[in-house]
């Protein structure tokens, strides 16, 4: 894991070398040298990471890089800061020209010493893997360990054998053995995919023996995958598993080509299954296909994986099935049948066993180690492994600390970054997906592609991790993920790994047990408040203050975390603090890339905020609105403006602006947005007194990158013509709400690439259907509140081409007509219970999902 911090510093290294030019200067072939020195280091570190656990020696110097990278971090940045408090409007006149150059000229003089030390660090590192030929170690196979090695021939052996009284899984087993003897005779791909430890490979196993199974198919088998596999070896295991005759003498001889001629050979008459257990790459089963016979006898394939890629690219013709989280009840039937078979419970152990159970997330591998742990435990012991439940479970388990281990080992060096942040925040928190994108992009972790911008590399970061199962998703709206969570388990790895790197530091899990101990070098805190601690963040690049702890910060001195990049505060009940003061001094953080103080009722900005030269997101959002000064206007950075934004808006200038929320129509309206060439998601309110007026989509017809519109109208303010909105091709997701007059004839040409619409309160007098039907892109509908005031709508024919989410909450609303062939590709219809009982829809529609819910009557803004 070392190797993924001393790959972003090599990278920010790469980074300063092309944009700090200027100020590096004489020191710039210094740099450049510690950066190949340690690109030539990071190709042993990604080796030896494999056996850091194994040697000692290995374990030491890897860690000695890893300090040598943060403290060449440390002297650039350091160097950077002194240039930037030099630097004055007349720096280049007079006097203060020739101050400026000595200065320089000495600072340089400072850096280079301290690049010289680096230098030598790193000599002498080379000169200790030579002279204990660490090199050496890794030719001697101690690449797994022998827990490990043990670990995966146990997991291979018991393959077969049936797990009793298995919880759960009844519903999965139930609908996945309808799919495997059901007459359809092509052979297909069930693919099964969850978190590690959810129970896989458990569910494939009954599914493998099931009566019903066994009699359907000829010839069965099983072979596991993981990570390091040959396909000969696949093959061969194949064949043994499904007991082909065969000379153990000529298999060993075979080659691949022969072996899969061999198989092909011995199943093309026979109905098969084949389970292939734990797959990390869709090349496996590629590179294994071809060797089962597609006969049209009804023959089975079975693939679990934690990758929902895999699962979903396995095959041309794939089942796939996303295995759940047991329930509360499994959860505890789970746990109780095993962990009081020594004793009798009593009412306090059911409480703090419920307490542990819940804190496993539904994850069986979890409960059934932590069931037989507390089964060996005296009673009064249960309060020692509840205070510390991950730690016991991983050290009690070499099921759990390998599982766990394989899928972060597996990750690149981004994605590892990435996994290790999110151990930035408390235990059970819901997480903003937006919010942990600008996070990212501040840090420093998304490197700019050609055809993307870094929101959207970050936005595939995280889609990958949830692809793999490291990341929960906990609410998803308009097909978007909105919000996010983390096992516990697996939040648990990343706290203990990123500790060890020195990467975050979380002081609301560690604290408690083992008090602030953190290292001089640690880079992020996370944590409830900050009392007498400053004098130890001087090397600090984040603070993430969560449930308040502003007041400590108030008193501080900025100068105590001058190399900050990550400000994150969120205010709970502080409201009659006076921020002025730390605001002002907080402006001398110039490395500051992300600002956030959320709560916290500040009114204005300091003019000072200009000094921000790097800021990227700046955050201020409460229930009060900030006023901004003019000198906004400089932070040529600036992506990400959030809070009820204040009179004037000095943005016009800003280019590289993406999200701006939430702003009025009054104070928009004095806005040119023509330079906003990057706008993409934009918030709008209008609140007006005076009757009939209108709120116009002129200006933002100016906005070429918009992709997703808010406007809320109040009063009896009402939206004037949708067709400004013709020049904006790139917006995906519309969401008015207030009055309109009526919708353009033209609605599919004004918008023609909108994947979202929602309308609530609009009050429309025609039909909307029969428009809205016509957009082919259209994937979202939602008609809310009053949107509509008709008794019938009727859905024509081949209108809604692509629409998958129907949802409508209209009180008036009797009849949902839908003609042959509109809404081909419809999942789901939600209708509000006020609705539900009155209003008739197709029995077409009654065949896809139709729920009923409190549909919600506003937008959040």
């Amino acid at each position: 894991m070392v190797d993924a911090v001393v790959s972003f510093v090599v990278g920010r290294l790469g980074d300063y070398i092309i944009q700090e030019a200027r100020f590096l200067r004489e020191v710039k072939d210094d740099v450049l040298l510690l950066k190949n020195e340690l690109e030539w280091m990071q190709c042993f570190i990604m080796d030896a990471e494999q056996k850091q656990v194994e040697n000692a020696l290995i374990r030491k110097w890897v860690s000695d890089i890893r300090d040598i990278a943060y403290d060449t971090e440390d002297v650039l940045d350091s160097y950077l800061l002194k240039w930037g408090r030099r630097e004055t409007p007349n720096q280049n006149r007079g006097f203060l020209a020739s101050i400026s150059k000595y200065c320089c000229r000495f600072n340089l003089y400072g850096i280079g010493k301290k690049i010289e030390t680096l230098k030598k660090r790193i000599n002498d590192l080379k000169r200790k893997r030579e002279f204990y030929r660490l090199e050496d170690i890794g030719n001697k196979g101690e690449r797994t360990s022998n827990d490990l090695g043990k670990l995966k021939e146990l997991r291979r052996v018991t393959s077969f054998v049936v797990e009793e009284n298995v919880i759960g899984f009844e519903d999965d087993a139930k609908v996945l053995l309808g799919k495997l003897v059901e007459d359809e005779p092509r052979r297909f791909v069930i693919s099964i995919y969850g978190m590690g430890g959810l129970g896989k490979t458990t569910l494939a196993k009954k599914l493998y023996h099931n009566s019903a199974v066994v009699n359907k198919f000829h010839r069965r088998a099983w072979v596991s995958v993981s990570q390091d596999y040959k396909t000969e070896d696949l093959l061969r295991r194949i064949i043994k598993s499904f007991r082909i005759s065969y000379s153990t003498i000529e298999l060993e001889k075979m080659n691949t080509e022969d072996l899969e001629r061999h198989l092909h050979g011995s199943l093309l008459e026979h109905s098969y299954l084949v389970v292939i257990d734990d797959v990390w790459q869709k090349e496996a089963w590629e590179s294994l296909k071809r060797s089962f016979p597609d006969s049209n006898n009804g023959s089975r394939v079975i693939i679990t994986t934690r990758i929902k890629e895999v699962a979903e690219r396995s095959d041309e013709r794939t089942h796939v099935h996303k295995l759940r989280f047991l329930s509360q009840d499994e959860s505890w039937k789970l746990f109780s049948g095993k962990a009081f078979r020594n004793f009798t419970r009593d009412e306090g152990l059911e409480e703090l066993g419920r307490e542990m159970v819940q804190k496993c997330g539904g994850l069986p591998l979890a409960i059934v180690v932590l069931s037989g742990l507390l089964s060996t435990k005296k009673p009064q012991e249960w309060h020692l492994v509840r205070d510390q439940i991950w730690r016991h479970l991983r050290n009690d388990s070499i099921h759990v600390s390998y599982l766990l281990d394989l899928s972060f080992s597996n990750l690149s060096y981004q994605l590892k970054l990435c996994f290790l942040y999110l151990s930035i925040y408390p235990e059970d928190y819901e997480i903003s997906v937006a919010e942990l994108i600008r996070l990212l992009v501040a840090e420093g972790f998304i490197k700019q592609e050609e055809d993307q911008v870094m929101e959207d590399v970050a936005k595939n970061h995280l889609d990958e991790l949830i692809n793999r199962s490291l990341i929960q998703i906990e609410r998803i709206h308009h097909g978007i993920v909105e919000a996010c969570r983390v096992h516990d388990l697996l939040r648990d790895l990343a706290i203990e790994k990123a500790k060890e790197l020195n990467f975050v530091y979380n002081y609301i899990e560690i604290a408690h047990s083992n008090g602030f101990s953190t290292s001089s070098s640690c880079r992020r805190l996370s944590c409830k408040n900050l009392p007498l601690l400053f004098n130890r963040l001087s090397n600090m690049r984040s603070i993430f203050l969560f449930s308040g702890g502003f007041d400590f910060l108030v008193g501080a001195n900025c100068r105590d975390f001058r190399l900050l990049r990550v400000l994150y505060i969120h205010c709970y009940g502080s409201t009659l603090i006076d921020y002025s003061c730390f605001l002002e001094e907080m402006t001398k953080l110039i490395h500051l890339k992300y600002l956030s103080i959320r709560n916290a009722s500040i009114t204005c900005l300091p003019p000072s905020i200009s000094h921000l030269q790097s800021l990227q997101t700046l955050d201020f959002y409460s229930h009060s609105s900030v006023k901004l000064p003019t000198e906004l206007s400089k932070l040529q950075d600036l992506r990400h403006l959030i809070g009820f934004l204040g009179d004037p808006l000095p943005i016009e200038n800003l280019t590289n602006l993406q999200t701006l929320k939430f702003v009025s129509y009054q104070t928009w309206a004095k806005v040119n947005p023509e330079k906003l060439i990057n706008l993409r998601d934009l918030h709008i309110y209008y609140y007006s007194e005076k009757d009939e007026n209108e709120f116009s989509f002129d200006s933002i017809a100016k906005l070429k990158s918009i992709r997703v519109l808010r406007v809320k109208l109040f009063n009896q303010v009402c939206f004037g013509s949708l067709e400004p909105l013709y020049h904006c091709p790139s917006l995906l997701q519309l969401r008015l709400d207030g009055k309109m007059k009526r919708l353009p004839r033209d609605m599919h040409e004004v918008v023609p690439n909108l994947e979202c619409l929602c309308l609530n309160n609009t009050g429309l007098e025609d039909d909307p259907m029969p428009k809205l039907g016509k957009l082919r892109s259209l994937v979202f509908l939602e008609l809310l509140y009053k949107s509509y005031g008709g008794k019938k709508m009727v859905c024509t024919s081949k209108g809604f081409p692509r629409l998958e989410n129907l949802e409508i909450d209209l009180d008036g609303l009797e009849e949902l007509q839908v003609e042959e062939g509109a809404m081909k590709m419809l999942k789901s219809v939600q209708i509000s219970r006020a609705m539900s009982s009155n209003l008739r829809i197709p029995e077409r529609l009654r065949s896809v999902s139709v729920t009923t819910s409190s549909c919600h009557y506003g937008f959040i803004l």
